[in-house]
């Protein structure tokens, strides 16, 4: 059910032009609270990321467990009324700032090498370091936007965003700098991604026949092929 917010709160949210953000400030004015089904009928597949937009301006959300319309559990967001007067979100990079980082990333995603779809996201994640490394080199990095949701998704359930908010923990992690990597969301772990573009493609295809006529994943020759010299 809607209540009353305080009239500051009220105040702060209609200066919000972060659509995204508005949205879920709008609707919880409104109902009370939104849910991540109702974030995605609304267009946003990846609703934490919505409330980490609402957060990232200064506002609390609440978030509780709650039954959707198909039995299963959500997340449901609610707003709290204390705000963070310190954030006003995270800076709006202008379009040729943005395309320079693309072009000097050679157009294309730096985790996986794809070409379309590409963003602009901050190297160490926003909530960790906020804007205090503008200014200095790489400090974007440019990933697809499967790619971009994934690392949304890992940096949201790492323990160093959660409790430490180490910046040298995050410039050593896979998802800022997947080329010289020591872990991944501090998990002992290595790791690539591969696109395999145009006529690279046909390579791949006879790969993956050759794995199937073998009964071996895809994933798994890769592997055996760069270990087979430990193996030995």
């Amino acid at each position: 059910m809607p209540k009353n917010f305080p009239p500051e709160l009220l105040a702060r949210i209609k200066e919000v032009t972060n659509k995204r953000a508005r949205i879920v400030l709008d609707t919880i004015v409104k109902n009370g609270r939104i849910t991540t089904e109702e974030l995605k009928i609304l267009g946003y597949d990846h609703p934490p990321r919505a409330a980490r937009d609402v957060r990232e301006l200064g506002f609390t959300l609440i978030t509780t467990m709650v039954t959707g319309s198909e039995g299963k559990r959500m997340a449901a967001y609610s707003l709290g009324t204390a705000l963070d007067a310190a954030k006003s979100g995270r800076l709006q990079l202008p379009k040729k700032e943005r395309d320079a980082v693309i072009a000097a990333a050679g157009q294309k995603c730096q985790i996986c090498g794809a070409t379309h779809d590409l963003q602009v996201d901050h190297r160490v994640p926003y909530q960790v370091a906020g804007e205090t490394l503008a200014g200095q080199p790489d400090v974007y990095m440019v990933l697809d936007g499967t790619c971009n949701r994934r690392k949304s998704w890992a940096c949201e359930h790492c323990q160093n965003l959660l409790n430490k908010r180490l910046v040298s923990v995050c410039q050593t992690c896979y998802w800022a700098n997947p080329e010289q990597h020591s872990h991944v969301a501090m998990e002992n772990i290595r790791r690539v991604d591969l696109v395999f573009n145009g006529q690279e493609s046909e390579t791949f295809d006879r790969f993956r026949s050759l794995c199937a006529k073998s009964g071996v994943d895809v994933p798994v020759a890769i592997k055996r092929l760069l270990l087979r010299d430990r193996e030995k």
